[in-house]
């Protein structure tokens, strides 16, 4: 929802929403951090998914608006989002993102990304070639058709699909970026903000920052995934859980008591 919504069905003041957002953006960011380290992760998936603050890049006429890019890292067999990003879709973020990403494994994995460029510099950045068996998917798309489809927004058709080996002996079987595409589609449609045609877009790059911290704290830690769930015979299982980071889901209530100072950041 947007914050005047959220404002409206609350009935709490719109100064309100905004404080609420930035005090709990700003811990589950900073418990996130501190939580999801030591991970024994196989495989990670990375991409990156568009959004803007103010306005979209052609209509930007203040310093802080256009365009903005939330990298994001999964981890597939556990569905975990271990680790984001948001910024602009530059070679200097990726290579940040690709360092934070190898802080938090305690193995070595196969990893997958896009065919962008950036990433090539990034992960040797943040890796030893001993630490990543590293391959990306390379999409070529077709041209939207109608004057029409050019003019609106229409998604170009993929006309091919090659999986490059860049570093190490990546299985091939394995090679893929669709299951954080997908989780990066979730985002999309259940948070407000990065709806493409939208009114309810971020105003402010740090708030848009803090919905993306609360959006994966709660699908981490409070959203029961279906396809893990039903590997464990219907226990609700959250990615946290299947990641060994905490061992039952959480609520927006145990979210919000740990915002209490007095409350250890570290336990579950």
């Amino acid at each position: 929802m947007s914050v005047r919504a959220t404002a409206r069905v609350t009935g709490a003041a719109k100064a309100t929403v905004l404080k609420l957002l930035v005090e709990v953006g700003e811990f589950c960011s900073l418990y996130q951090d501190i939580v999801l380290r030591g991970l024994k992760c196989d495989r990670i998936e990375a991409d990156e998914i568009w959004s803007f603050v103010g306005a979209k890049q052609r209509n930007a006429k203040q310093e802080g608006h256009g365009a903005v890019w939330t990298f994001t890292a999964l981890d597939p067999d556990s569905k975990l989002m271990v680790s984001w990003l948001v910024g602009e879709r530059s070679q200097d973020n990726a290579v940040t993102f690709m360092k934070d990403v190898a802080s938090r494994v305690t193995r070595k994995i196969q990893l997958t990304t896009d065919g962008h460029g950036m990433y090539l510099a990034a992960v040797r950045a943040a890796f030893s070639w001993r630490d990543v068996d590293f391959a990306q998917v390379i999409k070529s798309y077709g041209q939207a058709g109608t004057v029409e489809e050019q003019r609106r927004y229409s998604p170009a058709t993929c006309t091919g699909v090659k999986k490059v080996r860049v570093i190490g002996s990546p299985n091939p079987d394995l090679i893929s970026t669709s299951l954080v595409e997908r989780t990066n589609l979730t985002l999309r449609t259940t948070t407000r903000r990065f709806t493409r045609l939208t009114i309810a877009h971020s105003k402010k790059a740090e708030n848009h920052a803090h919905a993306v911290s609360l959006a994966f704290m709660a699908y981490n830690f409070c959203t029961a995934h279906g396809t893990l769930t039903k590997a464990r015979g219907g226990i609700k299982t959250t990615p946290a859980m299947a990641a060994g980071v905490t061992d039952r889901p959480w609520t927006v209530d145990d979210i919000l008591a740990r915002i209490d100072p007095d409350r250890p950041l570290h336990s579950n």
